[in-house]
């Protein structure tokens, strides 16, 4: 298992977890990252923070810091 954060481009991950102070876990939540959503990696912005995620039929960008709570498991794509 890795984080969202480790997860390279063109990859696929699984949500296994997702932690965080209790107000960021919330917001991630809401984002719809939530347990079982599969998240592949888009791109990464040119000086590596944010990063694009392709989820649930939307783009959705997250900073590499708040990506680092979030626990995936990969998935063929």
């Amino acid at each position: 298992m890795m984080t969202l954060r480790d997860l390279p481009v063109g990859k696929s991950g699984r949500v296994v977890t997702v932690g965080g102070e209790k107000v960021l876990r919330r917001r991630l939540l809401d984002m719809g990252l939530t347990p079982r959503t599969t998240v592949t990696v888009k791109k990464i912005a040119p000086l590596g923070d944010p990063i694009a995620l392709l989820l649930r039929g939307y783009v959705l960008t997250l900073r590499l810091e708040d990506a680092r709570h979030i626990t995936v498991e990969e998935v063929a794509t």
